[in-house]
C-alpha cells in the first residue's frame, strides 16, 4: 500500500518521533511511504527522516504579527492537504497527526482511508487570557472536535489521553478510539556508538538528565529548583560530583524556545547554581542523546499531566530509571518503585529521590534490569508495527 504522512512541523520532539517511527514501521512492513510537512530542515530533525521522500508545503506564515498561531497552523495544514489531494491522491492511506482541520479536505476529495493520531486535544494546550482569545478559541475548539471525528480511524497515545479526548471532544464521546502506544525503534538506539560529551565535567559521577523541548509547559524549572534543594542536603564533596544536564530541542525560529531557554538560564543564575553542577545542551544529536542516557544515573522528567512521554521509555530501554511527576502518561509507562519513582509536583520531592541516588540507596542494578524488561514487554517496536498494521 502507499501511505502518506502529514505532520505540521517535522522537527525534534515526541510527536515527531512517533511519526518517524510509524513511517519506519510501515516501510519495514513493505509499504511505500511518503511524508508531507509544513516545516522541515536537515539541521533540526531526526536522522532517519533523511531516508524518506519529504515534501515541504510552506506557503503561509506561522503567525500574523506574532498572533493567531493556531489558526495559521490550521490554514497551513489545509493548504498541505489540498496539495496532497492533487499530487498524492493515489495514496491508499493518509496518516495525519496533531492538527485535524485538514481532515475534511482529504475525505471530500479523495477515496483514501484517513487515520488521525491525536496526541492530546489542542484546546487544552492553550491559555485564554482575554475575551477576544476566548471567542477565537471557541471557534477553533469547535473545528477541532468536528474535524477529528471525520477520520476513519482515531488513535490516541495512552489510556490517559483517551479519557481526556472523550471528555473534551464531544463528537468522539462514544466513538471507538484506538490506543497505540508510541514505541522505540530499538535498532536505532543499539547502533549508536559511544561518544564523548565534552561539556560534562570529569568530576561528574552522579548525572541527572532532563530531555525536553525548551517549552514552558515542560516545567523544566522543577529540575533546577530540585537541584537547588539538593545542594542543601549534600556535603560539599557529594555536591561536587553531581551534574544536572538540561538537554532539549531548540528551534531558532520558535519564539517560545528562545524565551524558555533564557528563562532557565536566568533562573539558574538567580539560584546561584554552580556551572559545574548544571549543563545546558541545545539540540543534542541522536548519538549524544543515547550517550547521555547511558551516562545518566537517573532521568528527571518534569512535565505534568504529560499525554504519554516517550523520553521515559527511551530512558528505561537504556536501563536508566526515571523520576517523573505522578500524573498523566508516566503513570502508565513507569512502574513506581521498580523502574523509577513517581513524585508530587514539587522540587523537594524530586530532590529527595536524587539524594537517595547520590548516596546509592537505590538498587540500580535491579532497576536497570527491570527497566529493560518493561520496555520489551510493553513498548517493543515489533508490537508497534503489528498494532499499526492492524489499523489499515
Amino acid at each position: 500500500m502507499k501511505i502518506t504522512f502529514l505532520h505540521p512541523d517535522l522537527g525534534i520532539g515526541g510527536a515527531e518521533r512517533l511519526i518517524v517511527d510509524a513511517a519506519i514501521a510501515y516501510k519495514e512492513n513493505g509499504h511505500e511511504v511518503d511524508i508531507v510537512t509544513n516545516h522541515y530542515t536537515t539541521d533540526h530533525c531526526f536522522e532517519e527522516t533523511k531516508d524518506f521522500n519529504i515534501s515541504v508545503i510552506n506557503v503561509f506564515p506561522r503567525s500574523i504579527f506574532g498572533r493567531f498561531v493556531a489558526l495559521c497552523a490550521y490554514i497551513r495544514m489545509i493548504i498541505a492537504a489540498i496539495w496532497m489531494c492533487i499530487f498524492k491522491r493515489n495514496s491508499d492511506v493518509f496518516f495525519v497527526d496533531t492538527v485535524s482541520a485538514c481532515l475534511p479536505i482529504l475525505k471530500l476529495f479523495t477515496s483514501s482511508k484517513v487515520i488521525f493520531y491525536c496526541h492530546f486535544p489542542d484546546q487544552l494546550l492553550t491559555k485564554r487570557e482575554s475575551c477576544c482569545k476566548k471567542v477565537y478559541r471557541y471557534f477553533l475548539d469547535g473545528v477541532e472536535g468536528y474535524t477529528t471525528a471525520v477520520a476513519d480511524v482515531v488513535c490516541v497515545n495512552s489510556k490517559f489521553t483517551e479519557s481526556i479526548v472523550r471528555e473534551t471532544l464531544t463528537p468522539l464521546k462514544n466513538r471507538d478510539l484506538e490506543i497505540v502506544y508510541p514505541s522505540l525503534n530499538t535498532k536505532h538506539f543499539d547502533k549508536q556508538e559511544e561518544c564523548c560529551i565534552e561539556l560534562i565535567p570529569e568530576t561528574a559521577k552522579h548525572i541527572f538528565l532532563s530531555i525536553n523541548r525548551f517549552e514552558f509547559k515542560k516545567n523544566v524549572e522543577i529540575a533546577l529548583m530540585a537541584l537547588d534543594c539538593l545542594k542543601m542536603e549534600l556535603t560539599d564533596d557529594e555536591l561536587s560530583k553531581v551534574c544536572v544536564v538540561i538537554a532539549g530541542g531548540y528551534d531558532k525560529l520558535n519564539k517560545e524556545n528562545a524565551e524558555n531557554y533564557e528563562y532557565l538560564k536566568r533562573l539558574a543564575r538567580n539560584l546561584d547554581i554552580d556551572t559545574n553542577n548544571l549543563i545546558f545542551m541545545k539540540n543534542p544529536t541522536d548519538q549524544q542523546k543515547v550517550q547521555l542516557l547511558r551516562m545518566a544515573k537517573m532521568l528527571i522528567y518534569t512535565p505534568s499531566n504529560e499525554h504519554f512521554g516517550i523520553v521515559p521509555v527511551e530512558s528505561m530501554y537504556m536501563g536508566t530509571g526515571v523520576i517523573a511527576m505522578n500524573s498523566g502518561g508516566p503513570k502508565e509507562t513507569i512502574k513506581d518503585g521498580v523502574t523509577g519513582f513517581l513524585v508530587d509536583e514539587n522540587p523537594a520531592a524530586m530532590a529527595g529521590i536524587m539524594k537517595m541516588a547520590v548516596r546509592n540507596q537505590i538498587d540500580f542494578t535491579k532497576m536497570s534490569r527491570d527497566c529493560k524488561s518493561r520496555v520489551r514487554k510493553l513498548f517493543s517496536f515489533d508490537l508497534f508495527k503489528e498494532r499499526l498494521e492492524s489499523l489499515l
